[in-house]
């Protein structure tokens, strides 16, 4: 009778812990349940996010970027002459530009004359490649200008290629336009230039 007590007593003991076991397991199973689902929400919000930021980098700038043929120093130093020469031919021309659609459009038209305005400082400078420009969408990293930061995304620009076009870059904004002012200027330019980057900061 003894020995029948204490077997019924083990056997209790053992579906008590069991039960306990088994509580635990589905107690784990929950929380990795729940940890899952977090991460996936987390994970949709940043996409969606991410999804967002790059329409409206799409939508807001048009950018400009001079690749250089290399890293080599000639080659840096003939970039930089490049884009003063670049600079001063596009300047008029942004100038007239209201959005960005009509930046586009208005640059896209003068890509031969900007080949030609490059092309010239490399033969005058010794140089045995020539430039090729066109307007396109390409995706870039986080870029800080003065006070604006352009988030990483897929930006339209006017991309200019110097030979290869496989070194450093050279890069600003053309819509709005933060690097076509001159010292020709009229106020009144100054004055809706400031006011078009102003709005921007405010919308961003």
């Amino acid at each position: 009778m003894q020995f029948s007590n204490e077997l019924l007593k083990n056997f209790k003991d053992e579906r008590i812990n069991i039960f306990i076991y088994g509580n635990k397991k589905l107690v784990m199973k929950k929380i990795l349940l729940s940890f899952v689902i977090i991460v996936s929400v987390i994970a949709t919000i940043a996409f969606a996010s991410n999804a967002s930021a790059l329409t409206q980098a799409d939508t807001d700038y048009l950018r400009i970027h001079v690749r250089a043929n290399s890293n080599e120093q000639i080659d840096q130093s003939i970039k930089y002459i490049v884009k003063d020469k670049v600079v001063e031919f596009i300047t008029p021309y942004a100038a007239q530009c209201t959005d960005k659609q009509t930046a586009i459009t208005v640059i896209g038209g003068i890509l031969d004359e900007i080949e030609d305005v490059c092309d010239r400082v490399l033969e005058e400078n010794g140089f045995n490649y020539v430039s090729k420009a066109s307007v396109r969408a390409e995706e870039f990293p986080t870029r800080v200008y003065g006070d604006l930061t352009l988030e990483s995304g897929i930006y339209d620009a006017l991309i200019i290629e110097l030979g290869t076009g496989e070194g450093d870059n050279w890069w600003c904004v053309i819509y709005p336009p933060l690097c076509f002012t001159s010292g020709t200027a009229d106020v009144q330019y100054r004055s809706a230039i400031y006011e078009i980057i102003q709005r921007f900061k405010r919308n961003a």
